[in-house]
Order: structure tokens, then C-alpha cells, then sequence
């Protein structure tokens, strides 16, 4: 398994994202973004894209015009049928992709909260994955409105899209880490 990670942040990195990934003894690439002038591998180099979280909103092209390049990158891999996760800003990138909005939050979430799963999240493999309810991390005060045809598996009382996946499950935005 090859997989590449898009890092938005230098202390916003894998975590045990990065533990799993050496389990399966995959070979890892980062793109660091907060370095500037990204350069992308060729698409065809790995099986997955992983894109991370940032303190950045996705509509801050202005402020970080690589935005726009990574947009178009993740948009690729998509359509190249890469495995793509998307965890906080990676989420909402993969929204926006696909064509959602992405926009404030009515509240902030910042501290520790529930999360539900969804009654519909049973009806895909990796909704299964969720617990019924669990306490999990939150750090975002915007949100994003769910892609066309995908399946929201989490939802908090404070953000209805905290996790979906889309395109029979090979691409999924996370917007906590449980």
C-alpha cells in the first residue's frame, strides 16, 4: 500500500493515522503546505491520499493560494479512484470538491463532546465502524454541507456533518478524530 499525506500544519501531523499506516507496512509520502509551493506527486503514485486538518479555511484562497492547486489535487485523486480521507480541513476539502459549501458553524466546537451515528450510517460497511455514541475532540467553527450522494455517519448536537463517506466508501471526510 502507498500512501501520501497532505499536511496543512507542521504540528498537525498523521498521529495514529501514522501508526496504522506502519502496521500495514505502507510506504508514506508527505506534501507539506505550510511550506509553500506544494509539488504533487503524480496521482498514479499511490493507492491513498490522506489530506489533514489546519487551522485554514478551505475559502481562504486569498491568504493561501495553494488552496486552489490542492483543490484541483484532491479533485484528481477522485477521479482517479484513490482511497481519499479527509480528517477536519481535509473534510471539508473533500466537500468542497464535490461540490458542497462549506461555511461557519451556527456555534463552535472546541473541547470534548458526544458524537451519534447516524441510523442510516448501518446501511455502509464503514458507518459500522462508528459506536452508537462516543466522547471525541473537536477544534471547528465551520462546517459544510453534505456532498451529493454521499452517507452521513456522524453527527454531533452542534455540527449535523461530523463524518460521511461517498463513492461506495473509497472517499470519506472525517471532521473529529474518534
Amino acid at each position: 500500500m502507498r500512501a501520501h499525506i497532505l499536511q496543512h500544519e507542521p504540528f498537525e501531523g498523521p498521529g495514529s493515522i501514522a501508526t496504522w499506516l506502519d502496521t500495514h507496512q505502507a510506504v508514506v509520502t508527505t506534501t507539506c503546505l505550510y511550506r509553500g509551493n506544494p509539488q504533487f506527486p503524480v496521482v498514479e503514485d499511490f493507492d491513498w491520499l490522506i489530506v489533514l486538518g489546519g487551522g485554514m479555511s478551505v475559502n481562504d484562497e486569498t491568504a493561501f493560494p495553494w488552496l486552489v492547486a490542492e483543490k484541483a489535487y484532491v479533485r484528481r485523486a477522485i477521479d482517479g479512484g484513490k482511497i481519499v480521507l479527509g480528517v477536519c480541513l481535509g473534510a471539508q476539502m473533500i466537500a468542497a470538491v464535490l461540490g458542497s459549501r462549506v461555511h461557519r458553524n451556527a456555534a463552535r466546537e472546541i473541547g470534548w463532546f458526544p458524537i451519534a451515528r447516524e441510523p442510516d450510517a448501518d446501511r455502509h460497511p464503514m458507518g459500522k465502524l462508528f459506536p452508537e455514541e462516543c466522547v471525541v475532540f473537536h477544534w471547528h467553527g465551520e462546517t459544510f454541507d453534505l456532498p451529493p450522494g454521499a452517507v452521513r455517519l456522524v453527527r454531533s448536537a452542534a455540527c449535523l456533518n461530523q463524518a460521511f463517506v461517498w463513492g461506495e466508501g473509497r472517499v470519506q471526510g472525517v471532521a473529529v478524530l474518534v
